[in-house]
């Protein structure tokens, strides 16, 4: 049968006719399970819900010192797994841009040089009366964020602005050690002080650039940055003057984080004093600033910084937390507390964990830190 042009365009018309009312009616359908489905939340509030609900399966739930044992042998090889290669180098030298004497102390500035690696810059502070025959301990310390890394550790008030900031905070606790009689390695971490981009930083925040980029060649900040604390531990005790099985780690802030995770890694560590860093990475990405810096991806499956730090136990530490200090939460201290006291009491050591509660922000105290380090690193 023949269909004329004017048959086929009737024909269509009809089809048409039939195609807009059934879309209509799906559209009618769609609208309603529209009104039943909540709307598409901020990511923000995603991610919030996601860490409030962190499944922490590896947490501690024991009494005893062989079960914290055994916890502490599979949570610390988890969370190397997640880190990645945190080995220092094997084979590195040292090489000095410049020295100061002071009349209690000598001021090294090295560079620390391996293959295959950045350059460490870092501060080596030896009392004057250290000695091969005179070995005295010494202490790691660490810095936080800032433009100006490692120099208020050390005293550098011939800098513009470490005044201010040692002032604000008690930065120079790298100086107060060398003259309480230790031997003092202060590196400089990444992304901060000399190892800071000064162009083209856009107004950006340098450790969540750091992350996303060092992330995009499998590899982590903080885990660069473990790596060179442990490097600048190795300084230390193949210093002749240093007595090398005595070693504490000391840091404010980021250096705080860091103290916790070097010692927690780190069993050359003795004694350790973290300092404004009673927080935990549940909170701190439920709608807190999330530092790059401090992010091991993965980690919430598993534990948080309270469970690094219980890989500390049972060494002596101290926690020092300000009553001023805005960046800890008490509820959320007092969990990371309650953690960090179960390891402690499985290995029958409750006195070896302190809290300096303080009356003041977030700065470095030391009023327990300073006569702990004497009794651990000293009196031996």
């Amino acid at each position: 049968m023949n269909t004329t042009r004017r048959d086929f365009i009737k024909h269509s018309g009809s089809q048409a006719v039939g195609l807009l009312g059934a879309a209509g009616l799906l559209n009618s359908a769609t609208r309603a399970v529209a009104a039943d489905v909540p709307s598409p939340l901020p990511t923000n509030s995603v991610i919030a819900d996601k860490a409030k609900n962190a499944p922490l399966s590896m947490l501690f739930h024991g009494k005893t010192a062989n079960e914290c044992s055994l916890w502490q042998k599979q949570f610390s090889a988890k969370l190397a797994e997640l880190l990645g290669d945190i080995q220092p180098p094997m084979k590195w030298r040292a090489e000095e841009e410049g020295r100061r004497d002071f009349d209690d102390h000598t001021r090294y500035d090295l560079l620390l040089h391996a293959e295959g690696v950045p350059t460490v810059p870092v501060y080596l502070l030896l009392p004057k009366n250290a000695s091969k025959r005179n070995k005295v301990p010494g202490v790691l310390c660490v810095h936080g964020h800032g433009a100006h890394g490692n120099h208020p550790i050390v005293g550098r008030t011939d800098l513009e602005g470490v005044a201010d900031s040692i002032k604000t905070a008690h930065y120079d606790y790298g100086l107060q050690f060398v003259r309480r009689g230790y031997a003092v390695a202060a590196p400089c971490m990444t992304p901060f002080g000399r190892r800071l981009a000064k162009s083209r930083s856009g107004g950006t925040d340098p450790c969540a650039v750091a992350f996303v980029r060092m992330q995009a060649l499998g590899q982590l900040p903080m885990a660069a940055n473990l790596r060179d604390l442990s490097w600048s531990i190795d300084l230390l005790q193949s210093r002749p003057e240093v007595a090398s099985g005595r070693i504490g780690c000391a840091g404010l802030s980021y250096g705080g984080r860091m103290t916790m995770l070097a010692t927690a890694m780190d069993r050359r560590i003795k004694v350790a004093c973290v300092s404004g860093a009673l927080n935990l990475l549940q909170e701190r990405i439920m709608g807190r600033y999330s530092c790059g810096s401090q992010i091991i991806p993965g980690l919430l499956k598993y534990g948080d910084y309270s469970e690094i730090g219980s890989l500390i136990a049972p060494r002596p530490a101290v926690w020092e937390v300000g009553a001023k200090d805005g960046l800890i939460t008490q509820s959320w201290a007092d969990l990371f507390k309650e953690r960090l006291r179960s390891a402690y009491a499985a290995f029958g050591k409750p006195k070896n964990l302190q809290f300096d509660h303080y009356d003041g922000g977030h700065r470095w105290n030391g009023e327990l830190a300073y006569p702990l380090f004497d009794e651990v690193l000293k009196n031996v």
